[in-house]
């Protein structure tokens, strides 16, 4: 078979979403039709592409394509439940649309890219012959290894932020500005929650925090904000542990940046976006005033999308904070400006167009 994967060969399974290995692969090439591949990666079949690179990437295109997409709904729940599905469904369908790449991680397929560095970024060292992995995903991969490599430019961060793959990336600037707005923080102990790239941290370090000490749950984010801190020449300010929560001890700022959807997410990337049940939001307005020093003020990040959607009721966040002790000092508000706030054509136009985002300092409640 081409692409180097014999008959029933054992071969490394790869897949953010979690998905058991195919028990078997169909080897395809660039004969394949699109109309074709469709039925038969409907019929369950996992499809090895050996042929051509470019023509691999026209027949996920093709595909996607032929998905349908959701419409008319009667209200932005129902536009947002649509959604989601089918983007499950999309995803399913094109994940069965695989390529092989060798003990080197070598991609054997006519005129494809060196892969190879960016699934070293991903995944260390090859520890088999052959790794399998859906396209779509390994294009992914590709693509965060640039961003990786050149480097993202934050508003107010002296400096390029590089991020990893499957580590949430910044290019939504509302939240970092509006932190940007803060009074003077010169001195104080930060606490990071949820750090990701670890961007908040830096951005207080670099106004004069005295130090930050970031969790994240994602070992990829941990590697991701540490590295970042090294570039940065904050490193000896800085340190970030793999973590469900808040760092041990107590720091005059908390600040937190949660995912907003009350949702469960799909893959490891979504963790960032979809928070099952609000149980992340809420384990950290309960953990709050434990967390801060006498005087000390937490930093919630927030966007209301999860109320324009239904997925929240309006007046929802305001009784938790009451009920968790908590009182907001001050808040500060800013217009979504992401792309998809402009996008007529986006089934959740409706909503996202009216999304704003909100920093609340919150405080514990006098006794």
């Amino acid at each position: 078979m081409p692409a180097g994967l014999a008959p029933g060969a054992a071969f490394t399974w790869h897949s953010e979403s979690g998905e058991p290995a195919p028990a078997r692969l169909s080897p395809v090439d660039d004969r394949l039709k699109a109309d074709t591949a469709l039925k038969r990666v409907r019929n369950g079949e996992f499809l090895l592409y050996t042929g051509d690179f470019h023509n691999a990437k026209q027949l996920l295109g093709a595909l996607g394509r032929r998905l349908s997409r959701p419409s008319n709904a009667r209200s932005p729940l129902e536009a947002f439940r649509a959604e989601r599905r089918a983007r499950q469904l999309e995803h399913e369908t094109l994940a069965r649309i695989v390529v092989a790449l060798d003990g080197a991680y070598k991609l054997g397929l006519s005129r494809a890219p060196d892969v190879a560095q960016a699934c070293r970024e991903v995944w260390g060292e090859p520890e088999a012959a052959t790794t399998v992995v859906p396209l779509k995903q390994l294009l992914g991969m590709l693509g965060a290894a640039e961003w990786r490599r050149k480097g993202l430019a934050v508003p107010g961060l002296n400096g390029l932020l590089h991020p990893y793959y499957g580590v949430y990336l910044p290019t939504r600037t509302d939240y970092v500005e509006l932190l940007l707005s803060l009074p003077d923080v010169k001195g104080k102990r930060v606490f990071d929650v949820g750090t990701g790239t670890g961007v908040l941290s830096f951005l207080l370090l670099q106004r004069g925090a005295a130090s930050a000490s970031a969790t994240d749950c994602d070992s990829r984010a941990v590697a991701c904000a540490k590295e970042n801190a090294e570039r940065l020449g904050l490193a000896k300010r800085f340190q970030v542990t793999e973590a469900d929560l808040f760092p041990e001890g107590k720091a005059d700022l908390v600040v937190c940046n949660p995912p907003w959807i009350p949702e469960p997410p799909k893959n490891r990337v979504d963790r960032a976006v979809f928070d099952e049940d609000n149980r992340f939001l809420l384990r950290f307005l309960e953990g709050l005033p434990g967390a801060l020093t006498p005087g000390g003020e937490g930093l919630l990040i927030l966007s209301d999308l999860a109320v324009l959607l239904g997925l929240r009721p309006p007046g929802w966040l305001e009784e938790q904070f009451t009920r968790c002790g908590l009182t907001v000092k001050w808040a500060r508000s800013t217009p979504a400006r992401h792309s998809k706030a402009k996008d007529t054509s986006d089934p959740l136009h409706a909503a996202r167009s009216r999304e704003v985002t909100t920093l609340y300092c919150l405080v514990p409640s006098s006794p």
